[in-house]
């Protein structure tokens, strides 16, 4: 028996790990993290996945990706870490 793992070309298959082919995060899981993160002064990584509804890792790299562009900071407090967005302070 022969299994074919390809699709039809051109489909988009989804992928295990949360990504879109080409190797960027979900847009949707992307877009739900920034506004999560209006609401809020800082969280932390798995408070936003909980918010969020997503599994942690998917959220971290997201996260990751989102900083390396700039759309959200880390902050370090006492060896806790956190991700807020750019310039937004605690009030």
């Amino acid at each position: 028996m022969i299994l074919h793992t390809r699709g039809k070309p051109g489909e988009q298959r989804p992928s295990l790990n949360g990504e879109k082919e080409g190797g960027k995060m979900s847009e949707d899981l992307r877009e739900s993290i920034l506004k999560y993160l209006v609401t809020v002064s800082q969280a932390k990584n798995k408070d936003v996945a909980r918010a969020v509804g997503q599994d942690k890792h998917l959220v971290d790299k997201a996260i990751a990706e989102l900083a390396k562009e700039g759309k959200v900071e880390y902050r370090s407090f006492g060896g806790i870490t956190y991700i807020a967005l750019p310039g937004k302070h605690e009030t």
